[in-house]
């Protein structure tokens, strides 16, 4: 679910719940206070602050803003996000899925992918759906850079081929 799911599901469940889910996302997802939000919003310091404190409760107009500018911030407005392909156990170390890049936050997707057909498949697949750049394995990249109009890096798990090189050699000894 996304972050602006979450707080459209909050503002029907409770004002509580919407105070707490916006200011999560405010504080963790954007990293950003709540001053710094609403100028980004467009929403005066006092409407916000009186909000996350339930003296007010956000009307329509107020509300559409929040959540317009949290889309415009997490750069889902457009769709945009990096692609990453891979395994499901090396995008089960991605602990972002959110990072802010040249002072921009870039929303990370992840693409489950077993093997060479399946990777070339969820790289088209991304690209369909909105990616504006694509990570992926030394494996697959050569074939997916000239089938793709967007921009195609590498994953290069120098430490982990080590680690996975004496593991294994641990097994036979």
């Amino acid at each position: 679910m996304s972050t602006v799911e979450k707080i459209i599901d909050a503002v029907f469940e409770s004002d509580e719940d919407f105070r707490r889910i916006l200011s999560i996302t405010i504080k963790e997802d954007l990293n950003m206070n709540m001053a710094e939000f609403a100028v980004e919003a467009g929403v005066p310091a006092s409407t916000l602050y009186k909000i996350m404190s339930g003296k007010r409760e956000p009307n329509v107009k107020t509300l559409r803003q929040i959540i317009k500018t949290i889309k415009r911030l997490e750069g889902s407005e457009k769709g945009e996000f990096i692609a990453v392909i891979a395994a499901r156990p090396v995008l089960d170390n991605i602990s972002e899925t959110k990072k802010k890049i040249c002072g921009n936050l870039c929303t990370i997707r992840e693409y489950s992918a077993t093997s060479m057909e399946e990777a070339i498949i969820a790289a088209v697949r991304a690209e369909r759906e909105g990616a504006k750049a694509l990570v992926c394995a030394p494996i697959v990249s050569p074939t997916v850079e000239k089938i793709l109009r967007i921009p195609v890096a590498t994953i290069m798990p120098k430490n982990s081929l080590f680690e996975a090189i004496e593991l294994v050699a641990r097994k036979i000894s």
